[in-house]
């Protein structure tokens, strides 16, 4: 897969353009802001835009949905539990001087268990709460990737501590991708680097519990 990386806003989101390699039609996952980079970077790789893809509604996932889905045109498919947030993205911002974003109204919405057919790849949804309480990871199995959101990061997982947030539900979900797919799946994690499943699994402090 051709995924280009782009981190926006103030706590440095990734947001990912991705495609089969060559392809003129890509996803857009959480665009969280600066709509007009990724915009750019949509025009200049000459694809169409079949689909935005979120994986939570924290306010730096989602800040540059609407203007993203205005422009192109793609449906957003959201999780279902948290569409009310993306819906008044501003009434769910904790600090003052963070947007404004403009909120938008899910196209679709996804609890889980769905199998997406877009971009010419086939996605599986899997509902993977304890960071938020709708999150959800994009896989694409035969092309070993994650799309993890702030499930799991190269040497960390998200945070508990915000509303929704429960350590043993996220250790849950983080088990459901370790166990579920092979060591070599690259993850594409909604901060910092790009790692992969068997190198977290190896080195993360964070999953010894899961090795117990």
């Amino acid at each position: 897969m051709d995924v280009r990386s782009f981190t926006v806003g103030p706590v440095a989101e990734n947001c990912y353009v991705a495609r089969i390699d060559g392809s003129d039609r890509a996803l857009v996952v959480d665009p969280g802001d600066e709509p007009d980079r990724i915009l750019s970077a949509v025009e200049e790789l000459g694809v169409t835009v079949d689909a935005i893809l979120v994986t939570h509604c924290h306010f730096d996932h989602v800040g540059a949905v609407a203007p993203v889905a205005e422009a192109t045109g793609a449906p957003v498919y959201c999780p279902e539990i948290e569409a009310p947030v993306l819906a008044d993205i501003m009434s769910w911002v904790p600090w003052p001087g963070i947007g404004p974003y403009e909120s938008y109204v899910a196209d679709e919405t996804v609890v889980g268990g769905e199998r997406l057919s877009l971009a010419g790849l086939e996605i599986d949804v899997l509902f993977t709460p304890g960071h938020s309480p709708g999150h959800v990871t994009y896989a694409i199995p035969d092309r070993d990737v994650l799309f993890s959101g702030d499930v799991l990061f190269k040497g960390s997982v998200g945070r508990t501590d915000l509303p929704g947030g429960d350590w043993p539900t996220l250790l849950d979900s983080i088990g459901t991708l370790v166990e579920g797919y092979p060591p070599e799946t690259t993850v594409y994690p909604g901060h910092m680097a790009v790692t992969t499943l068997g190198d977290e699994r190896a080195t993360n402090p964070f999953l010894a519990e899961l090795a117990r």
